[in-house]
């Protein structure tokens, strides 16, 4: 059942790289989407999976393909990208999914394969799905596990008939292996995590449908294999237990891969970002990301912006008050962009294909209106974090709402000039709602969380223009080449600096973030 190939596309693989990701807090720019640069391979691997539907064990198959680096160096990160997690369930496990067993006051039998008693769950119209890879990675006998997180990017339709298709795409962290040699990833368990929804995108069941899913035997489970160079010395990792080390206390020849931090970017590309260093509610972070443009089949990458977060209240809601019976952390904040002290992001210069051949450059100004204020003058909280407890099992989201506006100037197609005047910008504000995740797993949580940063993804609707030309009338040629259709973003906070504290490990010596996120698709 496995396969391998560097130039084989999956079952929704164009869909699922297609639609890659956004920058800073939003959209705005359309650069077609960068194929495997050199030095780099793409994976594309078929798994089989057994995974424990309420009504019994199913196989369901798995499809993973990436950008591996060919090679690397001893010491030096590894960073694979475009990580896509493709999924195809069987048409009798739908019927799994579109159950709600929230809806009977009687308790489901206990074991993986028992039935539970459960209703359809009406208006069902679409499934959004979390995948949580379990990826071995290991070096001459030692392995560490890192594990591939993908989203979705809106619900997959349910099927009339057939497989139920799903495609999820998300950040990896880098690996750094200690000494030269052969490095390979290989995929371990699986766990997915669906939620049917509504058109509105509300939720249909009472809780989401978990799987956990362990690989068929007699399969190779090998994703990809990098050949790490050697360094001028090998650096083997301290160990608190005791671990890679010789019997006399000397470190041992090799120990197990580093999974750790993504590769940062260059500090000359982050611009500054001071928060208030007399708020201990004050965190100052940078972001940055890609954002789809539909109609123009590419993806616009940002610069590295500053984000602004004041902290608000938190609170429980108990159990006993709380609709699904958990308990819920609950906490609601202000987050604004700043750039140069105006709330936007860095001007962002990139060149498209309007219509799909003519070359075109623009710059492009994305300005956050301000936030509404409430009857003592502060900012309405735009920020709202909901952590459901629940042991183990504990997850959370973060939503972001923010309302930004687009300006277009500089504006040259195929390298002449076109005058677009001081005017030229989207004709109202649109709206940019992102959502972060977070699971509890291994006493870690993993995802997103306004305090730590990761991965948040959404959607946009660029409104059409307004006020373009000198002399003649530009806003249709802008609004039929960018406007009316929904685009995928997806942006990357890295891990705030509290600007009242010192913290050497998230703060420059100024008080800035120190972590420089990399843009992901």
């Amino acid at each position: 059942m496995t396969t391998r190939g560097t130039s084989r596309r999956g079952r929704g693989r164009a869909a699922a790289r297609g639609g890659a990701v956004l920058a800073g807090v939003l959209m705005a720019g359309m650069i077609p989407g960068a194929q495997a640069s050199a030095g780099n391979r793409e994976i594309d691997v078929e798994l089989a999976y057994a995974c424990a539907f309420p009504s019994g064990e199913r196989e369901i198959e798995a499809r993973v393909s990436a950008v591996v680096p060919e090679k690397g160096r001893a010491g030096e990160a590894v960073q694979v990208s475009e990580v896509n997690t493709e999924l195809a369930l069987p048409a009798d496990a739908v019927a799994d999914l579109v159950k709600d067993p929230g809806t009977t006051d009687s308790p489901a039998p206990a074991g993986p394969t028992a039935g539970a008693e459960s209703t359809a769950v009406p208006g069902s119209k679409g499934v959004v799905a979390e995948t949580r890879l379990s990826v071995d990675v290991a070096q001459e006998g030692h392995s560490a596990e890192a594990v591939w997180i993908g989203n979705t990017q809106g619900p997959s339709a349910l099927p009339g008939t057939g497989d139920l298709m799903l495609a999820a795409s998300g950040a990896v962290p880098a690996v750094t292996a200690p000494a030269s040699g052969g490095l390979t990833f290989t995929a371990g368990q699986l766990a997915v995590r669906l939620t049917p929804v509504r058109d509105d995108g509300a939720p249909t069941r009472s809780s989401p449908l978990d799987l956990t899913c362990t690989p068929v035997a007699d399969q190779d489970l090998l994703l990809a294999g990098v050949n790490i160079g050697g360094a001028e010395e090998t650096v083997p990792w301290p160990s608190e237990t005791g671990e890679g080390q010789g019997g006399d206390g000397t470190e041992s020849d090799l120990a197990a891969p580093r999974v750790g931090a993504r590769d940062a970017a260059p500090a000359a590309e982050a611009p500054e970002c001071l928060g208030d260093p007399e708020n201990e509610s004050h965190l100052v972070a940078y972001i940055t990301g890609y954002a789809n443009v539909t109609k123009l089949k590419g993806a616009a990458k940002f610069p590295v912006a500053c984000a602004k977060i004041l902290q608000g209240p938190q609170g429980v809601v108990p159990a006993e008050e709380s609709p699904d019976g958990l308990a819920h952390l609950i906490q609601d904040s202000t987050a604004m962009v700043d750039y140069l002290g105006r709330p936007q992001l860095p001007p962002a210069t990139t060149t498209f294909l309007t219509f799909g051949f003519m070359p075109t450059t623009a710059t492009m100004e994305m300005t956050q209106l301000p936030l509404e204020k409430d009857a003592d003058g502060l900012p309405i909280y735009n920020v709202h974090s909901d952590l459901t407890l629940n042991g183990l099992d504990t997850f959370g989201s973060t939503v972001i709402t923010m309302d930004f506006s687009l300006r277009l100037r500089d504006v040259e197609v195929n390298g002449v000039a076109l005058e677009v005047g001081p005017n030229c910008r989207t004709s109202k504000p649109f709206r940019l709602t992102l959502l972060g995740r977070v699971f509890f797993k291994d006493f870690i949580f993993t995802g997103y969380t306004l305090t730590g940063g990761g991965p948040l993804t959404s959607s946009v609707t660029v409104p059409p223009f307004s006020g373009c030309g000198v002399g003649e009338d530009l806003d249709d040629l802008f609004t039929a080449s960018i406007s009316g259709k929904s685009g995928y973003v997806k942006q990357i906070q890295g891990p705030p600096c509290a600007a009242m504290v010192n913290d050497e490990t998230l703060c420059t010596a100024d008080r800035q973030p120190l972590n420089i996120p990399v843009a992901e698709r």
